[in-house]
């Protein structure tokens, strides 16, 4: 968490970005929103909600691509606030990450407005995951964060919606 001389830095407006998958699962979009968080310069935390899928994506991240790995380390490792990317299960910031994926249905952080922006991933082709998608941008909306909507188009690229 960035801190000021009074304690934790709180932005003015957190951006939150609702990403509806429809032509990709999450092992595909998730990387190259990772990487291009990293291009930014901004540390990352991944927050799921079991930990099956914690773990389906710590072994994603180190074998998805050819060309290389994405850096990152879970909660339970000691250096964990070292890594660029942590893998979660709790609202917790270990590394001080401006940046916050909530994937797998995980809820928004008390937290929510010391990040710079959060992400909330989910499975347009699951009735209970678009349900609680639109709980959480009714929250977002009543707490003041600007809210965004993508969705995937035929090709699989990312158009915003609202």
């Amino acid at each position: 968490m960035p801190f000021g001389a009074r304690g934790p830095i709180s932005h003015p407006v957190t951006e939150i970005l609702f990403y509806h998958m429809q032509r990709q699962p999450l092992e595909s979009v998730l990387p190259s929103l990772l990487e291009k968080s990293l291009e930014r310069q901004w540390r990352v935390a991944v927050q799921a909600t079991s930990e099956e899928r914690l773990q389906a994506l710590d072994d994603h991240l180190w074998t998805f691509s050819d060309d290389g790995f994405l850096p990152h380390g879970t909660e339970r490792e000691p250096d964990s606030g070292t890594q660029p990317v942590v893998l979660t299960l709790r609202d917790a910031n270990p590394n001080g990450a401006s940046i916050r994926f909530l994937v797998e249905g995980a809820s928004l952080p008390e937290d929510a407005g010391t990040y710079q922006r959060i992400c909330i991933l989910f499975d347009g082709s699951d009735q209970d995951a678009l349900l609680f998608a639109r709980e959480q941008w009714r929250g977002a909306k009543e707490a003041g964060h600007a809210v965004a909507y993508w969705q995937q188009d035929e090709s699989g690229r990312w158009q915003k919606k609202a």
